[in-house]
């Protein structure tokens, strides 16, 4: 069994360190209040039985806490309050330094915490390193000086979650939509230097992927960029193809028929889409941001987006050349073909593309395959869009996320036409349901006095979020404020606008629908007699905001929070706060959003059309997923999903495995095993262990992640049942 220690490093249990504490104090009482050492042995022997339930590493200060109980238990109240006295001490020494101790730690690489926090971030890299030690700093700075004291112990305990509160400090927002088409077709500005509109489609897509880089380093979620953006400079470059090649021809004195002369400049012209398709792949896949990472960007592929026939034509030949290389995948260090985490990929099903007799339907047939061997792209049900994304005007819209699933609410400008690219969302703040549930301890009365006291602390934490953004100036990040990815300020405007009336959206997320659905009623959400009281809850978060969005003139949302490494921290906090409740917080994960638990039994088909009833009230986003085994020799099947998607659900997705073990060549899953009480990745062929010679790709929270995950999230992968 490992034990994290105060600055995140892991260690290995020591039984006699528990021991030598507990004599200490009983050594410094007087001799009639001392305990005996069989009492002491016990004592610490029921500890390590408390960690050994707990199902994962335990905490230094949660086996502190259990020590001390266990010695009130056998009535050595003096004992304790030596222990108590101790303890405390040493933590007010600790406390000048922990900052510091835990940078170090990083610097190191041992701290375990920060290798795990982030399942696309390698943390032994400096420029990962640099990201994480900053964000020490300003998770000080933003715990004492800038949160209200009851929100920070509040986030300490796990009661709700302050997301990405390193970058808090900085006058950050959370997601956003590029608008992408203004900066190409107006031009804008990088680094100082003017980008004027691209004359070929290979230079749009070169400038997208400086967007991209740019966009990433000065916010801290996901982007999203439509690739319709892109179809207009497909007909630019076909025009420049057929200049040239008449011009070539005629220099030759060579004649050719215009059925040749056209297949000639098709050809032309589509060399010239598959290397700008592939700059995007390999320039979002290598570029490093100043956070350490890949940039968090996914790709949208809707033909409904096309203004024209001609333009909806030259859409579909991008879609299919970056399905085609997103199926290959990118060469590992070793030279494999391996699948990359980004960019994410999601594919609109239409009309024109769901049907075997649709003018697109090949296109929907390669996303299947595509699927089935690398895990994206996902699936937007135009169809189930335009009836939940209905604007003022009555009017229904079909749009990408922000990132992995953060959606913008409708939206309609001062000249009535909607308008989704370039606008943002301003953070999330999550309530942990599961905490609001056992703190009412099964009291229905009681449980909706708490939520409401809950959700009003979440309520204030979210002004906090946006008081912080409110007063920016356009200066702080002119790519997205003045030259065109959000907006077009002028310089030394703020953006106190931008953040009003619905133009940006702000997130209240949740997290542990079906435990706390499970210990109210006893049973999971799944069933009959329990959903009424899960979408109960769901109606009273969205009640909450609709209230405080006329309070503030602000949009909040409902947001189904993904849970990365948070789901691991939930549950070491509940196990803190209500010891081991079985059934309820007993594993080292507590379940995404409203997802059905993954080791529930369910087909596919019933687990989509359940959800759909709860991704309708989630207005903030949040995406269904459904777990598959190798569907590449039955793509038959996958396509059924897919069209059950069309049918049923706004936006879902197939989970497979992808992986490649660099010492042995094998590429079936590398599983998960257990190892002196800790979960490791292990090659089923060669045996190997070596995390940084093998490629495991696995869905976690809406993304695709390959940098590993903590113990509860590896637990959570471990126990998915699959659905097909």
């Amino acid at each position: 069994m490992k034990v994290i220690k105060r600055n995140g490093s892991e260690v290995v249990f020591d039984i006699t360190k528990i021991i030598t504490a507990i004599t200490k104090a009983n050594d410094a009482v007087e001799e009639e209040a001392r305990m005996t050492p069989m009492q002491i042995k016990r004592i610490a022997e029921a500890v390590e039985l408390n960690c050994i339930r707990m199902n994962r590493a335990p905490g230094v200060e949660e086996i502190q806490d259990l020590v001390e109980s266990q010695i009130m238990a056998h009535g050595a109240y003096e004992v304790a309050k030596k222990y108590i006295t101790y303890r405390y001490t040493r933590n007010l020494v600790r406390k000048s330094n922990t900052t510091d101790e835990r940078i170090l730690s990083l610097i190191e690489c041992c701290n375990e915490e920060a290798k795990q926090e982030n399942a696309n971030k390698n943390p032994t890299v400096n420029s990962v390193q640099r990201d994480y030690m900053a964000g020490e700093v300003s998770r000080d700075l933003t715990e004492r000086l800038l949160l209200p004291p009851e929100i920070v112990e509040a986030h300490r305990e796990g009661i709700i979650h302050f997301h990405d509160a390193d970058y808090y400090a900085q006058h950050m927002h959370n997601c956003d939509l590029v608008n992408l088409e203004d900066m190409l077709q107006n031009g804008t500005v990088i680094s100082g230097t003017m980008i004027e509109r691209p004359h070929s489609f290979s230079t749009a897509c070169n400038i997208a992927t400086q967007i991209i880089a740019q966009v990433a380093s000065n916010q801290y979620g996901g982007q999203s960029i439509s690739l319709t953006h892109l179809a207009p400079f497909v007909q630019v470059s076909r025009e420049k193809i057929i200049k040239t090649m008449t011009e070539e021809l005629a220099a030759a004195g060579v004649s050719v028929t215009d059925a040749q002369f056209t297949q000639m400049v098709e050809n032309r012209l589509r060399e010239e889409i598959r290397r700008g398709v592939q700059t995007i792949q390999y320039q979002v896949v290598t570029l490093l941001t100043t956070n350490g990472q890949a940039p968090f960007v996914t790709v949208f592929m809707y033909l409904g987006e096309a203004k024209n026939e001609q333009e909806k034509k030259d859409l579909a030949i991008i879609i299919e050349e970056t399905l085609l290389q997103r199926y290959q995948g990118v060469k590992n260090e070793d030279g494999v073909y391996v699948t990359p985490a980004f960019p994410k990929l999601i594919y609109v099903l239409e009309e024109q593309n769901i049907h075997p007799d649709s003018p697109y339907y090949y296109l929907t047939e390669l996303s299947a395959k595509c699927t089935a061997k690398r895990m994206v792209p996902d699936y937007i049900s135009e169809k189930k869009m335009l009836e939940l994304k209905v604007d003022k005007n009555g009017d229904g819209h079909c749009y990408t996320c922000m990132g992995c699933r953060s959606f913008l609410t409708p939206y309609v400008d001062e000249n009535g036409k909607p308008k989704y690219y370039g606008r943002f969302n301003q953070g999330v703040v999550t309530i942990n349901l599961v905490d609001v549930a056992l703190s009412s301890g099964g009291n229905v009365e009681k449980f909706w006095k708490i939520f409401d006291e809950r959700l009003e602390l979440c309520h204030k934490a979210l002004l906090c979020r946006h008081e912080r953004l409110k007063g920016t100036l356009s200066d702080a990040a002119p790519i997205l404020w003045q030259y065109g990815a959000l907006a077009r300020l002028k310089k030394g405007e703020p953006i106190d606008k931008l953040l009003f009336g619905g133009y940006s959206t702000i997130s209240l997320g949740y997290a542990g629908l079906y435990e706390c659905v499970k210990y109210m009623t006893g049973k999971s959400h799944t069933d009959p007699s329990a959903t009424p009281f899960a979408l109960d809850v769901m109606q009273y978060m969205n009640d909450a905001c609709k209230k405080w969005k006329e309070q503030h003139h602000i949009d909040f949302s409902l947001y189904g929070t993904p849970l990365e490494s948070t789901t691991y921290k939930f549950a070491k906090c509940l196990q803190k706060r209500f010891g081991v409740v079985e059934g309820i917080n007993d594993k080292g994960y507590i379940t995404n959003s409203y997802h059905i638990h993954v080791t529930e039994e369910i087909d596919a088909f019933s687990k989509l059309a359940f959800e759909a009833q709860f991704q309708a009230l989630s207005p903030g986003g949040a995406i269904s997923y459904v777990e598959v085994p190798d569907m590449q020799n039955n793509l038959e099947a996958v396509m059924q999903v897919i069209k059950f998607i069309y049918d049923n659900i706004m936006y879902a997705e197939l989970n497979t495995k992808s992986d490649y073990c660099q010492c042995c060549g094998w590429d079936g899953e590398i599983e998960i095993a257990e190892e002196d009480g800790k979960l490791i990745w292990k090659c089923p062929k060669c045996g190997n262990t070596d995390q940084s010679k093998m490629n495991v790709a696995r869905r976690t929270c809406g993304y695709i992640g390959t940098q590993y995950w903590n113990q509860g999230r590896t637990q959570e992968i471990k126990e998915r049942v699959l659905h097909l």
